[in-house]
């Protein structure tokens, strides 16, 4: 199978920051990418086509791959991969049937497993990773040094050593003239587009505290099916084992501390403390995660953030940010400032998770690759390094985080989905957790 031609260099490559810029000079303004006249630019090897592959058949990639093809005939979908064959073919009915037009995958490239990455990439102009989160720097990486342009779905990574290789991703994307798009989606929302541009203008004042909030009831699991071993299980529940989700901090809270970094212009924690635990979320199906967690920041600027999670029954939900500053006080859900400034956002609004393929299919089309490492990376740092001071019990510096090298285990060199597990319930299910004050990881 022959690899597509490399997208022709583009003087400008498109970063996060310089995408933002441009969508916030007018309200509801956005880049022009996904609604470009497609015969005016080269696709993917010049065919007109733009063949995308998912790397996961989950809801999130299924969903990701379907706002994909809204966008043109030009995009089809070549080629899908997860680890269970019977999800990949229940996904795989469901393309064939609604995107009959532009469903080219073959039986190759429809696979299962934990090599069938390799098929699908090798299928593909570019790639949507949406799966164990564990997983998605390294088909990221796989997919840039096949030439093939990538959506990351987030968490980016759950620990240090995805991070440095999501360096390797940003320094091969900007190498090959990729796009490396990021699915931290809040910052394609026209309306937290405009609201961070007013903070940014002054609008409340300087900031002085941050809270944010992701509370909920447990998120989706899985019983153990017959017939599964340990390994296979975990993966079938993968959410609830953190060596595969990274827990809730990272898996939730990064969407906060995201929009919070672009609130603060970028501005990383200096340290952070966490508490966490588990209360009332017991049984094998919750695998090996603390329920509940809560994480303080400070930054360099003076700002605390307090961020705070649980996976709950009957617990109060919310999920929302609320930016406090000596001006006034925006409640970001509502898009809404009381203060000085009394404002509410009444512009229009777009849908963020079409809007980031819009991002991504724009790029290939218009041959300008979209490089959103610059913010991605520091965001999941953030969140990673706020889930180990849960872990630890112990203050953790960003210096450290920048230091450390370490990867869940098992690492995923050695994963093997009949290897034995290096984890297992006890007699009333529980999996052993993490004990702050006596865990360590640097």
């Amino acid at each position: 199978m022959s690899t597509p031609a490399p997208v022709p260099p583009s003087p400008s490559p498109l970063t996060r920051r310089g995408f933002l810029r441009t969508t916030a000079t007018a309200t509801g303004a956005t880049l022009a990418l996904g609604t470009l006249d497609v015969a005016r630019f080269a696709h993917a090897a010049g065919s007109g086509v733009i063949k995308i592959g998912m790397l996961g058949c989950g809801g999130r990639c299924s969903g990701a791959g379907a706002q994909a093809l809204s966008l043109g005939k030009d995009v089809q979908l070549a080629g899908m991969t997860d680890v269970f064959a019977s999800r990949m073919q229940t996904k795989r009915a469901y393309f064939r049937e609604h995107h009959p037009d532009q469903f080219i995958a073959t039986a190759d490239t429809c696979t299962s497993g934990l090599d069938g990455y390799q098929a699908v990439i090798a299928a593909s102009d570019a790639v949507l990773i949406a799966c164990a989160s564990k997983y998605h720097p390294f088909y990221a990486e796989k997919a840039l040094e096949a030439g093939k342009h990538v959506f990351i779905e987030k968490p980016h990574a759950i620990d240090p050593a995805g991070c440095l290789r999501l360096k390797r991703c940003a320094a091969l994307a900007r190498e090959k003239n990729l796009s490396f798009v990021s699915g931290h989606e809040s910052r394609y929302h026209f309306p937290y587009q405009e609201m961070v541009k007013r903070i940014h203008d002054g609008a409340i004042g300087q900031i002085v505290a941050i809270q944010s909030m992701f509370l909920r009831a447990p998120y989706q699991t899985v019983a153990r099916e017959p017939g599964l071993n340990e390994i296979e299980y975990q993966f079938a529940n993968w959410y609830h084992f953190r060596w595969l989700s990274g827990d809730d901090v990272t898996q939730s809270l990064v969407h906060n501390f995201d929009r919070m970094r672009w609130v603060l212009r970028e501005e990383n924690p200096k340290w952070c403390f966490g508490l966490g635990g588990r209360s009332s979320a017991f049984g094998e199906v919750y695998g090996d995660m603390f329920d509940h967690a809560s994480v303080t920041y400070e930054f360099g600027s003076g700002t605390r953030l307090y961020g705070l999670c649980q996976t709950r029954t009957g617990c109060y939900a919310n999920w929302d940010d609320i930016v406090m500053g000596t001006k006034g006080v925006c409640y970001w859900n509502a898009c809404r400032f009381e203060g000085e400034t009394k404002w509410r956002y009444q512009g229009p609004s777009n849908d963020q998770h079409t809007e980031e393929q819009k991002i991504l299919i724009g790029s290939i089309r218009d041959g300008r690759p979209v490089n959103h490492s610059d913010t991605m990376i520091d965001s999941t740092y953030t969140a990673i390094m706020g889930q180990i001071a849960t872990y630890t019990g112990k203050p953790v510096t960003w210096e450290e985080m920048m230091a450390a090298t370490f990867e869940f285990e098992p690492k995923i060199a050695d994963v093997r989905l009949n290897m034995p597990s290096p984890i297992h319930p006890d007699a009333q299910g529980n999996y052993p957790l993490p004990v702050p004050g006596h865990t360590n990881y640097f």
